[in-house]
């Protein structure tokens, strides 16, 4: 899962996964493989994603509180075409 850690973060539908912050931050993010499933087209893959966002605009412009990243995880399905080799990514419902 190396690979999909070093992907853009904006690639992966990690902003719709927020729960409780507004925006995903920079800071980087790890993945976790919860089940694999193949069949004769194609490869299912189910993971988890741990990562950070940030509450965005709660801040004065003179205020020097930092913004502090708070912890998110969201559930991606990844389901690969054997025959095309394209990726469907979805965001299961969490």
């Amino acid at each position: 899962m190396r690979e999909v850690e070093a992907l853009d973060p904006a690639l992966l539908p990690l902003q719709q996964g927020l729960v409780r912050s507004s925006y995903v931050s920079e800071d980087p993010f790890k993945v976790m493989i919860i089940e694999m499933a193949e069949d004769t087209t194609s490869i299912s893959i189910h993971a988890g994603f741990f990562y950070s966002g940030i509450v965005a605009g709660c801040n004065c412009a003179d205020d020097p509180t930092p913004i502090e990243s708070q912890p998110e995880y969201c559930e991606v399905a990844f389901v690969i075409d054997k025959q095309s080799g394209g990726v469907q990514t979805i965001l299961l419902p969490g």
